[in-house]
């Protein structure tokens, strides 16, 4: 077998794989995608109980983004069903405009 020397120095010439169902692959590829790393460093430090540092770059902002723009909506769709959620809604509106602030610090 072929050894790979990674970034770090370490030797990785072990495979894990292992099956999931489509909603897991779908929940890991979200996590992965707000954390910043591989999903071979994501699933590697969740797995050996390192913490996750996410690494912020362009490409987790637009994630989080959009993550926080698929929870709005839903909130909006609940609040149509419930009045209890007002003030989540409203905690909501006020970290998507802050995280739009932070776009623009960056411009």
């Amino acid at each position: 077998m072929e050894k790979n020397l990674d970034s770090k120095g370490r030797w990785r010439n072990k495979t894990v794989a292992f099956r999931v169902s489509p909603e897991e692959a779908k929940q890991i590829d979200e996590y992965v995608r707000l954390s910043g790393l591989s999903k071979q460093d994501y699933i590697t430090k969740r797995l050996t109980y390192r913490e996750v540092v996410v690494q912020g770059n362009p490409k987790v902002y637009k994630a989080l983004r959009n993550q926080m723009a698929e929870i709005y909506e839903e909130l909006k769709r609940l609040e149509k069903c419930s009045d209890g959620n007002e003030k989540l809604l409203s905690t909501l509106q006020l970290v998507a405009e802050i995280l739009n602030g932070l776009k623009g610090e960056k411009e």
